[in-house]
Order: structure tokens, then C-alpha cells, then sequence
């Protein structure tokens, strides 16, 4: 098993993932999103790039269908949720189709359709994705959606710690940026205090989203991995 890290949702290249199990992760706040509304028994999630396209799809049944996400990390006009995965509850999203529009994370699925398998993945369900990875035994590219392009710290520990577990399998071999991510985790085991230097983190921590923030660096508190096939994620 080869394991590769692709660091933003502007630098995937269908070569570098066709054929392979791809991770998808933005920790803040989007795949954390959408772990936590399937968890809590979202129907299915439709990610989508456009707003209009998303204010589209959900127009055809306003009963059956959420809309979630943001643009610049605050909730778009009209839309039923924000980007925190603590707006997503049992009681509102049970049934429901939640379609998602995010600047980062819903590019970065996307993005990833050549792939053989689209995993969602995040901190908070981290474990469920490496034991989901050992059984399909595939070469695997962690896509990080980053932020704006530009590398992420956030996504990137996740990644590392992410390969941290699949590293109790023997035979995986890893190129070198995936050798820095688990480098870099196993230097920074408390999430926080690394995270809290990414640039996003501060964002979200400036407009006051402080368990927002402990949410999403919490390790391995849903056994859910959802995935992403043919337009929709189950």
C-alpha cells in the first residue's frame, strides 16, 4: 500500500489519484460536517461548488432538503446551516438530504471523482477511516482541501495522524510528504496546540466558534465513514 498527500483542492491532478482510495479532509470545518450530520442520520449529503447550484437542488423539496455551508467561514444567505458541525442534529437532520456548498471542502471531493473510492475523513472519525482503508487495501492519496489553495496545517496533522494508524500495517510505503505528515503528528500528539497555529484556526477561533474549534480536533468520536459515490455521499 502506497500512501501519497495531495495539500489542497487546487494542486489534484486525476493522475496522481485515478485508480486509488482517496481521503478527502478539511477539518475546519467541512468533512467534519459531514461525519457529524451522516452520524446523526442525514439521509445523504450532496456536495455541491456553486450556491446557485445548491439553492437549485434544494428547491425541488424545501421539506426534504438542508441547506449547509459557507463562504469565508460564515453561513450564506438563505441557507439553513452554517459550516459548525454542532448545527447539524439528530433532531433536524434525521431524514434529511443536507446539500453542501463549502470554499474548500466540497471542492476538494469534487475534485477527486477519478478516484476508485472517496473517503470523508476527519479527526473526529479518523480510526473508522484508517480501519476503512486496510480493508479495501488499495494505494491511498489523502486529499487536504486546504485553505484558499494554500496548505493547511489543520488538514495536514490530520493526515499524519491518519497514516499514524495505518502504520500499524506492515508493507505501506510512503512518499515524502507523507513521511513528514506522520513526522509531524507524532512530534504534535495534542492537536490543539499545533492546530492552533493554522491560519483557519484563528479565523474560526476570532469569530468566537471556541467548540467549534474542540469539536473538531477531538480524535476518534464517531465510528462513521461516510463516502462519496456517484454525486452523493452515504
Amino acid at each position: 500500500m502506497k500512501i501519497d498527500i495531495i495539500i489542497s483542492a487546487d494542486d489534484i491532478k486525476e493522475d496522481k489519484i485515478q485508480g486509488k482510495s482517496v481521503v478527502v479532509i478539511d477539518v475546519l470545518r467541512a468533512t467534519s460536517v459531514i461525519v457529524t450530520a451522516i452520524s446523526n442520520g442525514c439521509k445523504k449529503v450532496i456536495p455541491v461548488v456553486d450556491v446557485d447550484a445548491a439553492r437549485e437542488i434544494a428547491s425541488k423539496d424545501r421539506n426534504m432538503y438542508l441547506l449547509g455551508g459557507e463562504r469565508k467561514a460564515l453561513k450564506i444567505e438563505g441557507f439553513d446551516f452554517s459550516n459548525s458541525p454542532l448545527e447539524y442534529k439528530a433532531s433536524i437532520v434525521n431524514g434529511k438530504t443536507v446539500v453542501m456548498t463549502t470554499t474548500n471542502g466540497t471542492r476538494a471531493i469534487k475534485g477527486s471523482t477519478a478516484a476508485k473510492n472517496i473517503i470523508i475523513g476527519a479527526m473526529i472519525n479518523a480510526k473508522a477511516v484508517s480501519a476503512r482503508l486496510k480493508e479495501l487495501n488499495n494505494d491511498v492519496v489523502i486529499v487536504n482541501a486546504g485553505t484558499y489553495g494554500q496548505f493547511s496545517i489543520d488538514d495536514f496533522i490530520c493526515a499524519g495522524y491518519i497514516i499514524s494508524l495505518l502504520n500499524e500495517k506492515s508493507s505501506l510505503e510512503f512518499t515524502d510528504i507523507a513521511t513528514t505528515a506522520l513526522y509531524v503528528y507524532e512530534q504534535n500528539k495534542d492537536i490543539t496546540s499545533f492546530i492552533k497555529y493554522a491560519s483557519h484556526y484563528n479565523v474560526i477561533k476570532d469569530l468566537g466558534l471556541y467548540e467549534d474549534l474542540k469539536y473538531c480536533c477531538s480524535k476518534d468520536i464517531i465510528d462513521v465513514v461516510p463516502e462519496y459515490i456517484e454525486g452523493i455521499i452515504k
